[in-house]
């Protein structure tokens, strides 16, 4: 299992880590919109900020809850759409090996 990304905020700021990791809980809370939209819309905003590592994660998070393949596509989609052609880099780069 890979390194968690914020290791060195556990190690050195264990009080800020707690606080971003209630933050994520609150932000995934099963109530409202669906879990695995809510991982879809995260993906999406990664691979428009450049974030390989958190597009890939992100799309099996939402491919363990439920999301198809095609979704996780029409995420990108739209994402395009809206941010331009480097996002579908960065995700192409994320996806390889998960789709």
């Amino acid at each position: 299992m890979p390194e968690h990304p914020l290791k060195i905020i556990m190690e050195k700021d264990p009080e800020f880590f707690s606080l971003l990791e209630n933050t994520r809980d609150l932000a995934f809370k099963e109530e409202g919109i669906p879990l695995k939209y809510k991982f879809l819309m995260a993906m999406a905003l990664d691979a428009a900020n450049g974030a390989v590592d958190g597009v890939k994660v992100l799309a099996i998070q939402a491919m363990q809850e439920g999301a198809t393949k095609e979704e996780v596509m029409q995420a990108i989609k739209i994402t395009q759409y809206i941010f331009g052609v480097g996002s579908v880099y960065t995700a192409a780069r994320a996806l390889d090996g998960v789709l």
